[in-house]
C-alpha cells in the first residue's frame, strides 16, 4: 500500500462518531474523502499509463527491427542504386526531423495548456474564497438580525 493510501486510511479511521457535527462538516468530510482517494490513485494511474505507452513504443521499435532482418535480404537482391538510397534517406531524414519537431511542439503545447489550466484554477480558487468570505459575512449579518429579532420578542 502506498504511503499516501495509508495516510488516507488513517485519516478516515480517526473520524469520531460521538462528536457533534454539522451539515457543513459532513459535506466537507465526504468531499475530502473523494479528493484524497483520487489523489492516492493518481501516481498509480500515471505509472500504468507510462508503462502501457512505453510497451507500445517498444513494440513498434521491435517490429521494425524484426522486419529489418527479413527485408534486408529481399531489398539487397533488388540492387537498388546507392544514389536512390541516399535520396530516400534524405527524404526520410526530413520526415523524421519534421516529426521530431512536431513532438517538441506538442510537448510545449501540453506544457502551456497545463500552465494555463493551473492559472485558471488558481484564479477560480481566489474567486471562490472571496465569494465564500462574502457569503460568511452575509450569514453573520443574517444571524445578527435573527438574534436581535429574537431578543425583541423575548422582551
Amino acid at each position: 500500500m502506498f504511503l499516501s493510501q495509508q495516510v488516507y486510511c488513517i485519516t478516515l479511521s480517526n473520524t469520531s462518531d460521538e462528536s457533534e457535527i454539522s451539515i457543513c462538516d459532513i459535506m466537507k468530510n465526504r468531499t475530502s474523502e473523494i479528493v484524497k482517494k483520487i489523489e492516492c490513485q493518481l501516481p498509480l494511474n500515471v505509472q500504468q499509463y507510462s508503462d502501457l505507452y512505453t510497451a507500445y513504443l517498444h513494440s513498434i521499435d521491435d517490429m521494425f527491427g524484426t522486419c529489418y532482418i527479413s527485408q534486408k535480404e529481399f531489398f539487397d537482391k533488388l540492387n537498388i542504386p546507392q544514389e536512390t538510397l541516399r535520396e530516400f534517406d534524405k527524404y526520410l531524414d526530413s520526415l523524421s526531423k519534421l516529426y521530431q519537431n512536431w513532438i517538441d511542439l506538442n510537448s510545449k503545447s501540453g506544457q502551456i495548456y497545463v500552465q494555463t489550466r493551473l492559472s485558471m484554477i488558481k484564479s477560480s480558487d481566489q474567486f471562490i474564497h472571496m465569494a465564500m468570505d462574502s457569503y460568511a459575512k452575509m450569514l453573520a449579518k443574517f444571524n445578527e438580525m435573527c438574534d436581535s429579532n429574537t431578543r425583541k420578542l423575548v422582551k
